[in-house]
């Protein structure tokens, strides 16, 4: 096996054209003994039989099979393989029948058998030779790779997973062993798997018998190979690990629309995530009706550059729009942001451009330059503690540069306008909260100004996880500083969704929207925001409460405890996607609006926090304030006096 694998890629086509070749002549002496009393006479059949194994051979050759390996005989490799001799066999029959019917029959007779059992013989036999010698190969390669990693020393992986994934990547591990993983067995619950053998590897239990197989086989390492698994399942994994040794490294291959979307391969194995554990079936998007709204569009998204806005840019790339333009005010991030999409989607048109919502004239000479079909508006400050700090900022930003985006989306003709909102614009209770809740009342106020084909609708959805600023991150920073991890309240629960699904379902609402609606994402359970602490901790390789501490700090200015996803007394709606529900709020009366936001302009201009959340709708007395301005305390994210 070694001197094989030493020689040189011409020496091995030629020993493969080689063997071929035999097995190809033993087949036909096979067929030739098997129907000697039908080939009389013997000159004539002699010619068949080179002329028949010729053409086999030729057809091998000159489709080029012999550069496949052996050993790496796939089910595709099979199928054409087939297809060939078979091809093969018909084209020698063919002949046999002309040759007895031609113009020349009677000069040179097909003897009697030929096109109708020798051939079809020889063709059989032919195919059977050729895929034992290739499945021989194939099983001794896998015994022998198998046999080699087992020598070799590394960490010892156990694949949890025996479907499709979780055997490339055994294959995958065998065929790299400088790699240094030796896979010692699958565990899958699937019962008629249980002791069979995938790419020589055995599956050895269920999911449940992890820690009994982790102790006996020395397990250094196990990866979950479960792409479409839910987050309960990788949990039940990931604590059958912690159980059983905690020392042992947890791995996972990326999710299911990871591996879909292109953005990473079975190979790329990382460690278990917190979206992992939170993970919940994959979003089954309406990619056609996705694909009809955005094909050869052009579509401006604010906020590029952020976490939602990012994404968003990455998943509409998929859906051949006519041109992408990236607006933010964060040059670093569109400039990141393109380098991605240089690399991902060089096929697609884009353009970056640095500037702000809250700039108004400047955003309409982009908006008359551009001429956009379709607008998603991502751009937002979103921080409770610090728009409570902040709230002229607040106001700047959501409030006034929505509605610059929204007055100059009207006059250029924008069809399609999507507000990506927030859970915490539901009977909000922050400054932050309330600026969002306007800015859907804007968004319903345009949507009647809107014509009729046009689409104004606004998206909420609640935390996402890992964007930045969000808690996962201030976790992480404060495991890697030894803790303490600070959580508000023992019961303070969220929603949480990852940041694929969260742009995944924006585009479908955008698709499949009604114009003046509000949509609301299907968030799933909502989760303790001190056990997500518990979990990070515990994937970092610690021990909550042990190793790091977990400190309460106490609600912060304009939290709640639970947020909601709809307003109390609304309807919601089920729409054609099962994740995305619709609530029809009732439009708000355009002078007050118009009246309201003039108001909270000049406010915010001269910094009067409690006018301003007065006019949100806000109670005022809890305000600290020196002079109108509120700071931010970095070490407890508190708002107190200046």
């Amino acid at each position: 096996m070694e001197r094989y694998r030493g020689s040189t890629a011409l020496g091995r086509t030629v020993r493969r054209m080689a063997i071929d070749t035999l097995v190809i002549l033993m087949a036909t002496g096979l067929a030739v003994t098997l129907t000697s009393s039908l080939l009389e006479p013997a000159a004539v059949a002699a010619l068949w039989l080179l002329a028949g194994s010729a053409l086999q051979l030729g057809f091998l050759v000159t489709t080029g099979v012999h550069r496949a390996s052996f050993h790496a005989t796939s089910f595709g490799d099979v199928r054409r393989l087939t297809l060939i001799v078979m091809g093969g066999t018909t084209a020698a029959t063919l002949l046999a029948v002309a040759a007895r019917t031609g113009p020349y029959g009677a000069a040179a007779p097909s003897p009697l058998g030929v096109e109708t059992v020798f051939l079809p013989l020889n063709g059989t036999l032919t195919l059977l030779g050729l895929l034992t010698v290739r499945g021989v190969m194939r099983t001794l390669h896998e015994r022998y790779r198998h046999l080699d990693v087992e020598r070799r020393p590394g960490r010892r992986v156990l694949v949890a997973g025996a479907g499709e994934a979780g055997t490339l990547l055994v294959r995958t591990m065998q065929r790299h062993p400088e790699a240094g993983r030796m896979p010692v067995g699958f565990v899958d619950d699937d019962a008629v798997k249980l002791g069979s053998r995938l790419a020589g590897v055995e599956v050895l239990g269920s999911l449940d018998a992890i820690p009994e197989i982790v102790a006996r086989e020395g397990v250094d390492e196990v990866v979950i190979a479960l792409p479409s698994a839910d987050g309960q399942a990788v949990r039940r994994v990931v604590d059958a690990v912690r159980r059983a040794d905690a020392s042992v490294a947890r791995r996972i291959i990326p999710p299911l629309h990871e591996l879909v979307s292109g953005k990473a391969s079975i190979d790329r194995v990382r460690d278990v995530d917190i979206d992992d554990l939170l993970r919940r079936p994959p979003v089954v998007l309406d990619e056609d009706r996705i694909r009809e709204h955005l094909r050869g569009r052009r579509v401006l998204v604010t906020g590029a550059g952020g976490s939602i806005g990012s994404e968003l840019v990455q998943h509409i790339c998929r859906f051949a729009p006519g041109e992408v333009l990236l607006f933010g005010r964060g040059e670093n991030s569109i400039f990141q942001l393109e380098r991605q999409l240089d690399r991902r989607w060089p096929e697609v048109r884009t353009r970056s451009v640095i500037g702000a919502v809250q700039h108004a004239k400047r955003l309409d000479r982009v908006m008359e330059a551009f001429q956009p079909d379709v607008v998603f508006h991502a751009a937002a400050h979103k921080h409770v503690p610090l728009m409570e700090a902040n709230p002229e900022e607040a106001v700047f930003n959501n409030v006034l540069g929505s509605r610059n985006l929204l007055r100059a989306a009207l006059r250029v003709g924008v069809r399609t306008f999507v507000n990506v909102s927030t859970d915490k614009a539901v009977a909000p209770t922050s400054v932050m909260g309330a600026s969002k809740r306007l800015v859907e009342q804007l968004v319903l106020d345009a949507a009647s100004r809107a014509g009729e084909a046009d689409v104004f609708a606004s998206v909420r959805f609640g935390n996402v996880l890992g964007s930045r600023g969000s808690v996962v991150p201030t976790f992480r920073s404060q495991i890697a500083a030894g803790g303490p991890v600070t959580v508000t309240h023992p019961d303070m629960v969220r929603y949480f969704m990852t940041i694929p699904e969260a742009a995944q379902l924006v585009l479908q609402a955008a698709a499949t929207g009604r114009n003046g609606s509000t949509y609301v994402l299907d968030m799933g359970e909502p989760v303790r925001v001190v056990d997500l602490a518990r979990d990070l901790i515990r994937l970092s390789g610690l021990e909550p409460d042990v190793d790091v501490e977990i400190a309460f700090l106490g609600s912060r200015p304009g939290e709640k405890l639970r947020e909601e996803l709809a307003d109390e007394g609304t309807l919601q709606v089920a729409t054609r996607h099962e994740k995305i529900f619709v609530t029809d709020l009732p439009a708000p009366d355009r002078g007050d609006l118009a009246w309201r936001v003039d108001a909270l302009e000049d406010a915010a201009l001269r910094s009067d926090g409690r006018e301003i959340r007065r006019l949100l709708g806000l109670p005022v007395e809890s305000v600290a304030s020196a002079g109108g301005v509120q700071v931010e305390d970095q070490e407890f994210g508190r708002a107190v006096p200046a």
